[in-house]
């Protein structure tokens, strides 16, 4: 009987487990993890979840992968419930998700998520996420708090060699041409030709972001497609890396590189201020200009992106809701000690040269809000909306159109500025 033990070896520790409703609906999860950990994971239903994270045999897990779908959206409690514990355990989760709505995956992802994967599983996927923990979780190191950590070791490297330009574009109203303009800007700087002989032909990159997650029209302006890889670099963009980057962005005309809006429409703090940091840090190493299109209205990181601005150009028209929302924007800037001074006011359809009152309307205007208005834009009327909607940039489809010229001029002063400001570094 002294043999029994021999005989009987102790099974391999369970060092991971699936958590859903019916296991049975993910398939392709159970060979995948079958591939990967052989015999040492188990499966927990949502009820049982909790009591085993509870006891001593949980000690041993090193992550769990919580699948769901769209059945499982009325029970976001009990399953936020599960990764929350998960996390005090000090268990890592993997989330699956299978055609859950951007609301509900975001509110998962919140709550502190390490990986992601969409199902049905991408080929190799799940092998990716785990190697992700795996890279995550090195040998002990001295404890710092979390913020300190990220700020002084993060987990992407923004190796393109470059220190791009910031220029984000706020509508201070609806309506106002805010997109517009942050399309035809960056198009403007993508094609613009450098003076110099050595240089000519070598125009600067340039990247358009689009921050506005929920309505979102860079891409439609551009005729480029949406697509889910945006939602994933949103939702994990602690791992991202150049590579990462760089596939989430579409290329308009071999010249404009973009990240477009998500394919659905998504909370606006489904990021924070450091996420937003992080995507913008990498935009810059990697391109000249970086032009981000931002929502009209103020959120949580919105201070990110103006402290990471060099210009932040704010988009006003010639009428009262402008005036008191640009009144609202310079008012809470101030209350926060935010940096006012970058703020530039650029007047969308302005008055004609010959509209005389118009002009003294809009030196008021500058009056009141004890502002300058520092660029004039015509008004283009219908033929910047065809445009827009032909998916094309005003110097493709209307390049004699006075806002055209409007917008080639800013850019030409961007970039000079720029240029001398490399020549006074070197």
């Amino acid at each position: 009987m002294s043999a029994a033990p021999i005989l009987n070896p102790e099974p391999a520790p369970i060092v991971a487990c699936t958590v859903s409703r019916d296991v049975s609906n993910f398939d392709l999860l159970i060979e995948d993890m079958e591939s990967e950990l052989g015999e040492s994971w188990g499966d927990l239903s949502f009820d049982d979840a909790l009591l085993f994270l509870s006891q001593p045999d949980a000690e041993n897990l090193e992550f769990v992968a919580i699948a769901v779908d769209s059945e499982d959206e009325n029970d976001l409690t009990r399953i936020s419930g599960i990764i929350t514990t998960a996390k005090e355990k000090g268990v890592r989760v993997i989330l699956i998700a299978e055609e859950v709505s951007p609301i509900a995956l975001h509110q998962l992802l919140r709550l502190g998520a390490d990986g992601f994967v969409p199902y049905p599983l991408p080929e190799g996927a799940l092998h990716e996420a785990i190697e992700r923990l795996g890279h995550s979780n090195p040998a002990p190191a001295p404890q710092v708090p979390a913020h300190h950590a990220q700020a002084e070791s993060p987990s992407f490297k923004a190796t393109g060699g470059r220190d791009g330009v910031v220029l984000p574009v706020h509508g201070l109203a609806g309506g106002v041409g805010a997109t517009t303009f942050a399309v035809n800007l960056a198009w403007e700087l993508a094609t613009i030709q450098d003076g110099n002989k050595k240089a000519k032909g070598t125009p600067p990159r340039v990247c358009l972001l689009d921050f506005d997650f929920q309505f979102g029209s860079a891409s439609t302006y551009l005729d480029l497609p949406r697509r889910e890889v945006v939602f994933e670099l949103l939702s994990d963009t602690a791992t991202m890396d150049g590579e990462s980057f760089r596939q989430a962005l579409l290329t308009f005309n071999e010249k404009l590189h973009v990240l477009t809006a998500p394919a659905d429409m998504l909370p606006l703090d489904i990021v924070t201020g450091e996420d937003i940091d992080r995507i913008i840090d990498m935009a810059r190493a990697n391109f000249d200009f970086v032009v981000i299109d931002m929502p009209s209205t103020v959120v949580s990181w919105t201070e990110a992106v103006l402290n990471q601005a060099h210009v932040y150009f704010g988009m006003i028209e010639l009428d009262m809701r402008s005036a008191q929302n640009a009144l609202r924007l310079i008012r809470a800037l101030k209350s926060e000690s935010l940096p006012l001074e970058k703020m530039r006011y650029l007047l969308n359809r302005a008055p004609k040269f010959t509209d005389l009152t118009g002009k003294a309307r809009v030196k008021r205007l500058a009056e009141s809000l004890d502002i300058s208005i520092d660029v004039l834009l015509s008004d283009g009327g219908r033929t910047i909306t065809q445009a827009n909607d032909h998916g094309l940039p005003l110097a493709v489809n209307a390049a004699k159109l006075p806002y055209r010229k409007d917008v080639l001029k800013l850019a030409q002063s961007i970039a000079e500025l720029n240029r001398a400001a490399e020549a006074a570094q070197s």
